[in-house]
């Protein structure tokens, strides 16, 4: 398979070398050019033709929002990782980029800690980045209307296992419950903000269950990630601080760098704690202890939904969901920016239906609303 070929668009000469190199040097992948700025690195799509473009927050002339926006436009379809600094404005922008249909994110290095730190940090996080969504699908579509055969690439099987059947010819596209659920639990990563945000604005006020979510973040992100879900959607969204006692038609996101978990037992209220523990799955927070903790509080009344994104964190969790007897929805291969966490539990046989994200939050409200209607028929 020929590499991953990466458009760099960055203002500063030395991000661009710091990158360039690390690129140059890194199997199945290939630096197909670099642009100084956003009005340059798109008139170097249509020329260079790359499998995945790194964009640059601020930039001089055209900054990222206004590339992605004209971008999307014209290649719909080109994955896009957004580069940019650890700061508020860098966290605010980059939200708002991956709101807007960009696939992913790295912070860049700091200055403060030399070129070699700079180049361990692009290695580590960015090049991996690169390949798995260079490898989803293969070089950007065509402008709309050109009529342009679009290039693929084979989809890339979960690390260490082979590709998985297609689910559809295994697992209904609806769950089969008619059990009462008591709560919701979300765990989603790579394309998680989008994906949230198509999500939650299909959420009734009304919606009878409170529903958490562990969305793969840094802090300050997951802050502002909650501000624009709220501020889109019925449902009252915030970042969970610990205490706060889980009420119907709300909806809390883990803070980045704390694990998120629910605590209770019968005739006790659920609250929300955050637990300061190790990192799993690389995580915190991780989708895991949320899971655990949930299905010891609800048990069988429990609706876990796991999202696009990169990894396999979410995939014990669900397990033992399963085992409490509660239900466990997957989001499918085609509409997942990354089919790894989904995908985990596909392959487990651990989803009760799989679906595009189109069809999720009809689901949620399905499952959370029939659940209370056949609780309530079977008491009179």
């Amino acid at each position: 398979m020929r590499p991953v070929r990466v458009l760099l668009v960055d203002d500063s000469v030395v991000i661009r070398r710091v990158v360039g190199d690390v690129i140059k040097d890194a199997p199945g992948v290939e630096l197909a050019g670099t642009a100084p700025n956003g009005r340059i690195g798109l008139a170097k799509i249509g020329q260079l033709v790359p499998d995945v473009v790194v964009l640059d927050v601020e930039m001089p002339e055209m900054d990222g929002l206004a590339t992605l926006t004209a971008l999307r436009a014209d290649w719909p379809r080109l994955p896009v990782i957004m580069f940019s600094t650890l700061t508020d404005r860098g966290a605010a922008v980059t939200l708002d980029a991956l709101l807007r249909g960009a696939d992913d994110y790295v912070t860049k290095p700091s200055h403060t800690g030399g070129l070699h730190e700079a180049q361990a940090r692009v290695q580590a996080e960015l090049v991996p980045k690169i390949k798995l969504l260079g490898n989803r699908g293969g070089g950007p579509a065509p402008r709309p209307g050109s009529g342009a055969p679009v290039p693929r690439r084979a989809p890339t099987p979960l690390p260490g296992r082979a590709a998985p059947a297609a689910p559809a010819a295994r697992i209904p596209t609806a769950a089969r419950t008619d059990r009462r659920i008591d709560a919701v639990v979300i765990g989603v990563s790579t394309g998680g903000p989008n994906a949230l945000a198509e999500i939650t604005p299909a959420l009734p006020a009304d919606l009878p269950v409170p529903v958490v979510v562990v969305q793969h973040m840094p802090p300050m992100f997951t802050r502002l990630l909650a501000e624009r879900l709220d501020t889109r959607s019925g449902l009252r969204i915030a970042e969970a601080a610990g205490g706060e006692t889980l009420t119907p038609g709300s909806m809390w996101i883990a803070p980045g760098d704390h694990h998120l978990v629910v605590r209770g037992g019968p005739g006790q209220p659920v609250r929300l704690a955050l637990d300061d523990g190790p990192k799993e799955n690389s995580c915190r927070p991780s989708v895991d202890p949320l899971f655990r903790s949930a299905a010891t509080v609800w048990g069988p009344n429990l609706l876990a939904v796991v999202l696009t994104g990169m990894g396999r964190d979410g995939e014990r969790g669900a397990a033992r969901i399963r085992e409490a007897g509660g239900t466990v929805v997957a989001q499918d291969e085609a509409s997942s920016v990354v089919w790894g966490m989904p995908g985990a539990v596909v392959e487990a046989g651990l989803a009760d239906a799989v679906m595009p994200l189109s069809g999720v939050a009809n689901e949620i409200v399905r499952i959370a609303r029939i659940g209370r209607v056949a609780s309530a028929a079977g008491t009179r």
